[in-house]
């Protein structure tokens, strides 16, 4: 018999799982990945009583347990890097640019819906938030957020709002001090900043899931679809055209931009930064898009 970890993760096992995890969600595992993902995946073999990676392919590729499988092995494979204030020139710009032209004609929102797409655990979601607040919104009138990730332990982390040392690095001291409560278990988010927040699992691969957004005003979409692949990456672009609103804006990282991907945005200059909008003139419900939703601006 062997022991869990003596168990390899062959090179023609490691295709079949990083093609059954691109096409379901669209990342793509480059070949100097196969060492991380035998040691992250191979506990899941231990927990199934599995003897190979084979094994545990056909597990997943198995209709009665092969998804919820698939969403351990994501929560174990995706990178969450994320901490409070991260890039906070997009915040600033949030703040001092987007939110008045989204409110100011042409386009006079009422109210406002931002989705957080990849939120990881939820920091991102929080310091828009805490922006919103800054910037005078009050919350469930003026302003709905929304956070969804692939993983299921971060959207249940991020619903938790308990946050630890490193999550702090970057946020200014005295928003830290008015928008958490230190508890023996960590830092917490106030529960009225909470409220604003809502988190869902969600596959950014899945049209269907996605229109639970809703119509929305702003996608922040940020070090997120670095690791797709390219059609997948223009699979999910689109599917952010459908949900914005015309005059919406996408916000990505500042390594990531739609060159070759899609010219249906238009380039916005702003002071800091750069970034995407979908055209005020553009139909509100584009050929193909998808209707409804019940997260969001609550919009027709």
């Amino acid at each position: 018999m062997r022991f869990p970890d003596e168990i390899r993760l062959a090179p023609d096992e490691f295709r079949l799982l990083r093609d059954l995890i691109n096409q379901h969600c669209g990342i793509a595992l480059s070949p100097e990945q196969r060492p991380v993902i035998e040691r992250r995946l191979r506990e899941r073999l231990s927990v199934h009583g599995l003897h190979s990676f084979g094994e545990y392919y056909q597990l997943l590729r198995s209709p009665d347990r092969g998804r919820a499988e698939l969403d351990e092995a994501l929560d174990l494979v995706t990178i969450n890097e994320t901490y409070f204030y991260r890039e906070d020139y997009q915040l600033t710009a949030l703040r001092n640019e987007l939110f008045p032209m989204l409110r100011r004609p042409p386009l006079s929102r009422e109210s406002l819906s931002i989705w957080s797409a990849g939120c990881s655990t939820g920091e991102e979601v929080y310091s828009i938030a805490i922006t919103a607040r800054e910037a005078g919104l009050s919350g469930r009138r003026d302003l709905r957020i929304f956070g969804s990730d692939i993983s299921r332990r971060c959207v249940a982390h991020a619903r938790r709002g308990v946050y630890g040392t490193s999550s702090f690095r970057a946020i200014p001291a005295d928003l830290k001090r008015k928008y958490f409560v230190e508890k023996p278990d960590g830092m917490h988010v106030q529960d009225d900043l909470r409220a604003w927040c809502h988190f869902g699992h969600l596959n950014l691969l899945d049209p269907v899931r996605a229109s639970v957004v809703g119509r929305v005003d702003i996608i922040f979409c940020r070090n997120v679809l670095i690791y797709f692949d390219d059609v997948s990456r223009r699979r999910v672009i689109d599917m952010f055209y459908d949900r914005l609103l015309p005059g919406g804006f996408l916000l990505l990282g500042h390594s990531e931009s739609l060159l070759n991907v899609s010219t249906a945005f238009e380039l916005v200059h702003l002071r800091d930064d750069l970034v995407y909008r979908k055209p005020i003139t553009a139909s509100r419900f584009a050929p193909g898009g998808l209707d409804g939703g019940t997260l969001g601006s609550g919009k027709p």
